[in-house]
């Protein structure tokens, strides 16, 4: 475990070029195993998440050649020997679960221990991911042992799920993409990063329908194939840069912003008092904004941030707006409506003095404009968590530790390059 060692209250002001996308890359990467044609993907971030499914796939035999500088990778299933597989999928990310469809595909049976996790952000249930795969065709049989089989290849189904998952509706789309027939999710997650996968898929010969809605149309091909294709920029990335830049005084424009994206996160920066420009595809805050708290018109009530899954304002990025919040002069309210424990790191923040009111797993209210002091915090395995109490260390002036901070690796490759040239005075230790 890492730390990091904050030396706060200075303006962060520069230029920042993001990442690509930790969650388009992932579902992409595993994509490519419904090919044996050779992939070439560019914008690829140096994450550990991606590092490990590189390693599983050269263990079971493909080839794999990835530049982590020039952010570009060659990709070679057909050397994919299904014989190597012993059931052990990569641990300690979530996106494992994107393998299953893939995998079944090429191998028509896997055994796996239920050994995928991810982040302490709440139970992550596998049910959605099974039954959307038993819908098309798969027999799933459950125990200390996670038994899938294909007997017949996948089968077009319509399938309506209880809620939008994003990683059960990238699932689909990749057990869809070859399927005999047509399937149909009602229901389906639209995130960008969902659009990014389906994009890819379809350049690479797969028929969907209905992208970027809640209702995805497949229908099924015989073969895939490969092609180039660049990883879009991580609009988690680009919010994490702006927050910084508000949160600390300065100002931080970020090049290819995706603003298409954008109108919800910026909307959401200006209810903290944050005013977010856009140039061509730069996002731009600029110095001294002064953070407060937007009154409502309905003023008997709190302000708030709910977040949701796309469309709605994305829960990932809570963390970034309830430490602008902490610095905030006034009260709002944060509902999370995805996670029951993504609130769990509110006693570290109240170490740095933050007033914060947990009114349930799903729901707080932040009492912005606290005195506040350096100090030192441990940091959940949550990316964005640990981000937040970063935010609100660089925000204080005097040394802070934000301590098993590296889960942010997980998503940010270059967090603490981009912060020094920023002018951060941080460091790994």
């Amino acid at each position: 475990m890492a730390d990091l060692i904050v030396n706060g209250g200075k303006p962060l002001s520069g230029t920042i070029t993001p990442s690509g996308n930790k969650n388009s890359v992932l579902p992409i990467l595993c994509a490519t195993l419904l090919t044996d044609e050779p992939v070439s993907l560019r914008n690829v971030p140096a994450i550990t998440d991606v590092e490990k499914l590189v390693i599983f796939f050269q263990e079971q035999g493909s080839r794999i050649t990835w530049d982590q500088v020039a952010g570009t990778m060659e990709i070679d299933h057909s050397t994919f020997d299904t014989k190597r597989l012993q059931g052990e999928l990569p641990s300690g990310m979530r996106s494992s679960v994107l393998l299953f469809a893939p995998l079944l595909q090429r191998m028509r049976e896997i055994s796996i221990p239920g050994n995928a996790k991810g982040c302490s952000l709440g139970v992550r249930e596998l049910d959605p991911h099974l039954e959307i795969l038993e819908k098309l065709g798969a027999r799933i049989q459950h125990g200390d042992t996670l038994k899938m089989s294909l007997p017949n290849g996948f089968r077009g189904a319509r399938h309506w799920p209880d809620y939008m998952s994003v990683t059960a509706t990238e699932n689909f789309v990749m057990a869809a993409a070859l399927a005999e027939g047509e399937s149909v999710l009602i229901n389906a997650a639209s995130e960008p990063h969902v659009q990014d996968l389906c994009h890819v898929l379809v350049a690479m010969g797969a028929q969907i329908a209905g992208l970027g809605t809640s209702q995805i149309t497949v229908t099924g091909v015989k073969r895939l194939k490969g092609g180039s294709f660049a990883i879009n920029t991580d609009h988690h990335e680009v919010v994490t840069f702006l927050a910084l830049g508000a949160i600390t005084g300065g100002e931080v424009r970020v090049k290819h912003s995706v603003p298409h994206h954008f109108d919800l996160m910026t909307r959401a920066f200006a209810k903290l008092g944050v005013e977010i420009e856009h140039e061509g595809d730069t996002a731009r805050v600029r110095a001294g904004q002064k953070l407060v708290v937007e009154t409502p018109f309905t003023t008997n009530l709190l302000p708030k941030i709910e977040a949701a899954p796309w469309p709605y304002f994305p829960v990932d990025l809570l963390p970034c707006m309830i430490a602008l919040a902490v610095r905030a002069e006034g009260a709002i309210q944060f509902w999370n409506k995805v996670y029951e424990g993504g609130f769990t790191w509110m006693p570290e923040l109240a170490k740095f003095g933050a007033h914060v009111v947990v009114n349930d797993p799903h729901r707080i209210i932040v009492f912005g404009n606290r005195p506040l002091r350096p100090t030192t915090v441990d940091a959940p395995y949550i990316i964005r968590a640990a981000v937040g109490l970063y935010m609100v260390a660089a925000s204080i002036p005097g040394r802070s530790v934000v301590k098993n901070a590296d889960t942010i690796k997980r998503a940010h490759p270059k967090f603490v390059e981009n912060l020094r040239s920023l002018g951060a005075d941080v460091e790994w230790r």
